[in-house]
């Protein structure tokens, strides 16, 4: 009988301070039990990870690393579940119940693939590998941010969900890890890879993954204009010319920068995210936080 884990909790750290017990204790007050935790710490110094209380449910690993996504890629090699999710220091499950509801939309997702595919295609097939995405709540702005319920080539140009959001067939990242040329947008390559080139089934939950802390790594002044500039080298891979353009003045038309801005700031990003979801519910199907 196998033990492998549904879930491999992935928390990358370098002298995370508080910040790192904070993230492991929320983890560990899931009330599903059907995990285990992988700590990648770049060898820190400042007693935190000394700090961790040890458990069957823990594996530390303890080694120089090249930045966030070559640790990230280094604890996919330890880590043994059927998915993976990425939880930042300083993130946290939004409750207690998130583990066990998408344990019960992976089941879902199981029961309607063995009803509606395998059947037909033969009892033998492979599931197709499958990334399972919520929404967030933001810390930084105090705004809940609901992700696209539906992926489709102008999702993926502009709005895809943040990796504190998805859930990843493990198969996705031992084929094929984050490409750490992008120091900034690596998540982001990495999920058009999933969806163009793994051909991978995107499964919107209707609930929220995790409390976000915002104001990261990728978000701070110094790392906007690489942002940009990585994105538009990343969409040249998997979009043509004409759908690039086509997307760039849909932003431009809609106010792409004064979205943004408004998205960003604490006094208006609740109500911008309001109104945001409210359009994704009437547009696209939208679901409960």
């Amino acid at each position: 009988m196998s033990t492998k884990k549904t879930f491999s909790i992935i928390v990358v750290c370098y002298n995370a301070g508080e910040k790192l017990q904070k993230t492991i204790a929320s983890i560990r007050g899931q009330t599903e039990d059907d995990y285990e935790i992988i700590v990648q710490d770049g060898l820190s110094t400042d007693g935190s990870v000394e700090k961790l209380s040890a458990g069957t449910d823990l594996k530390l690993f303890r080694e120089r690393d090249e930045g966030i996504y070559d640790a990230m890629n280094r604890a996919v090699s330890h880590a043994a579940g059927k998915y993976l999710f990425f939880l930042n220091c300083g993130d946290y499950f939004a409750d207690e119940e998130v583990l066990a509801a998408v344990k019960r939309e992976i089941e879902k997702s199981d029961r309607t693939l063995c009803a509606d595919g395998l059947r037909k295609q033969g009892a033998g097939r492979r599931r197709p590998p499958r990334i399972f995405y919520g929404n967030i709540r933001e810390r930084a702005t105090g705004a809940y941010v609901m992700s696209n319920p539906v992926i489709d080539d102008f999702a993926c140009y502009r709005n895809v969900p943040c990796h504190q959001a998805c859930f990843y067939d493990r198969r996705l990242l031992v084929k094929r890890g984050f490409r750490t040329c992008y120091r900034v947008r690596a998540d982001y390559e990495h999920f058009l890879w999933c969806y163009y080139r793994a051909r991978a089934a995107m499964v919107y939950m209707p609930f929220t993954v995790a409390s976000y802390e915002g104001e990261g790594f990728s978000e701070n002044v110094a790392n906007r204009k690489r942002s940009a500039a990585e994105h538009a080298h990343i969409v040249k891979k998997y979009m043509g010319r004409g759908q690039i353009l086509r997307y760039r003045l849909i932003m431009l038309l809609t106010l792409a920068p004064l979205r943004t801005y408004l998205a960003s700031h604490k006094a208006t990003a609740d109500v911008y995210q309001k109104i945001k979801t409210g359009l994704y519910r009437v547009t696209q199907g939208g679901g409960q936080r």
